[in-house]
């Protein structure tokens, strides 16, 4: 059937933003095949204000050097200048500053990208507009970077149905360097198939061709989404709806024999499987089903775990979203699946603590106190989840050890003993772990 082509036509200036893509939204859920051709008239004066206040004022600067404080000086002649560079097809996307930050084991280091104040703003426009599309396409089983829903939810998810099942197999996939080798023109086939605007398209173009800068050196990669963009997970999330979660729904599970069920957040994501059968079936397609849109797993992070609860076998562990799942026992004495903060996680937590602290040791110690108490509660907030409070426990042990140990070197003199440090903690107690999440409960789908 020929897709239906989306017009809608311009609203009163009184409409707010959220009304407006509430209209866009629910004419996406109503018609899934319709194609939407006109969708930039959206983006007006309004729009890109709450975008602005959506997007982030303590990060790092562009190319421009131009800070959110900067921009926020002549913020409505900013805005509107924006609007009409974006509308005229004038606007042209700045390349990322490029720059390394160390990965978990600390030694080695990943890129990332760091676009100008002005293109985040611009790129939080376009995405709020393609939200209220693609968000009546995306299935249940995505959860990254979508309003809503939230990484909890996944692991809920996860926890539910390996319970339902009993355990089994679960296949734990690592792409390989996938927001770097995601193919545009892939892409590009794939937002015809819901959006052919051409101003948001150009701009789109734009943003992946764009460029790196790196040490004054401009380099235009042939792949990869706008790194560091605001745009940049919901063009991954786009791309991996069609090549993984709309393929496993519709050619995967109906040729299988057992229960299985995808659950993935951005690129990161777990296939779990009731029968070995049908968990190596998928393995031998689904490298060969990357491959057609030039995606590679990781050999070495990529593998097939045994997931079962059986006397006297090892049932086996994985990593997902930061958390090391494994089989345990209840209060009660029933086999339940537990979680705990994976190593590298808990390594990674306890290094940037360090690196603080060290920097940090001439800084009032109420000062210091204050901030740490503030990462340590956004560590429970995240990893305070039911059985993990022994992890949880085993950080503030150590935090307290590395705080101890740049404060006594701050001064020859006065040195921090441990019971000069006891008293201090009289007086800067750190916070004591909290569960903030329970493992057993299953949010709602949004």
């Amino acid at each position: 059937m020929e897709p239906l082509k989306g017009k809608m036509t311009e609203r009163s200036s009184s409409e707010s933003v959220s009304t407006r893509l509430q209209r866009v939204a629910e004419a996406s859920r109503e018609a899934q095949g319709m194609v939407w051709t006109t969708l930039s008239h959206h983006i007006d004066l309004e729009l890109l204000k709450r975008a602005y206040q959506r997007t982030r004022k303590d990060g790092a600067t562009g190319i421009d050097g131009q800070t959110a404080k900067e921009y926020a000086e002549k913020l409505e002649e900013n805005l509107q200048g924006l609007l009409d560079r974006f509308k005229s097809g004038r606007y042209k996307a700045p390349p990322v500053r490029r720059v390394y930050i160390p990965k978990g084991d600390g030694k080695k280091t990943r890129p990332i990208g760091i676009p100008t104040f002005e293109d985040k703003v611009l790129q939080r426009a376009v995405t709020m507009v393609l939200e209220a599309v693609y968000e009546q396409d995306f299935l249940d089983c995505s959860y990254g970077f979508r309003p809503s829903r939230s990484a909890h939810q996944a692991l809920s998810a996860l926890w539910s149905g390996l319970m339902d099942m009993g355990g089994g197999y679960v296949y734990e996939v690592d792409i390989r360097k996938f927001f770097d080798t995601l193919v545009p023109s892939h892409l590009r086939t794939f937002l015809d198939q819901r959006v052919r605007d051409g101003v948001i398209r150009k701009a789109i173009d734009k943003w992946l061709k764009a460029g790196v800068m790196e040490e004054g050196q401009l380099r235009h990669e042939e792949l990869g989404t706008p790194q560091g963009g605001v745009i940049s997970p919901l063009l991954a999330n786009i791309y991996l709806h069609e090549v993984l979660d709309c393929w496993f729904k519709k050619e995967v599970l109906p040729r299988l024999s057992g229960r299985a069920f995808l659950i993935r957040y951005c690129d990161d994501f777990v296939i779990a499987f009731s029968t070995k059968e049908d968990a190596m079936r998928v393995i031998e397609v689904l490298p060969k089903r990357f491959e057609r849109f030039g995606l590679n797993l990781h050999p070495d992070k990529t593998r097939l775990v045994p997931f079962r609860c059986f006397k006297g076998r090892d049932p086996g562990t994985f990593d997902f979203l930061g958390f090391t799942h494994y089989w345990g026992k209840s209060r009660k004495g029933v086999p339940v699946i537990k979680r705990k903060t994976a190593k590298d996680r808990f390594t990674r937590s306890l290094r940037k603590i360090a690196q603080w602290c060290r920097r940090n040791r001439h800084v009032p110690v109420r000062d210091q106190w204050q901030i740490l108490t503030l990462k340590l509660r956004g560590h429970f907030n995240y990893y305070g989840v039911t059985g993990n409070a022994n992890a949880l426990e085993r950080l503030v042990q150590e935090v307290r050890k590395v705080w101890r140990k740049w404060l006594d070197r701050r001064s020859q003199r006065a040195r921090m003993n441990w019971d000069r440090f006891t008293d201090l903690l009289k007086r800067y107690p750190l916070p004591r772990p909290l569960v903030t999440h329970s493992a057993y409960r299953v949010a709602a789908s949004p």
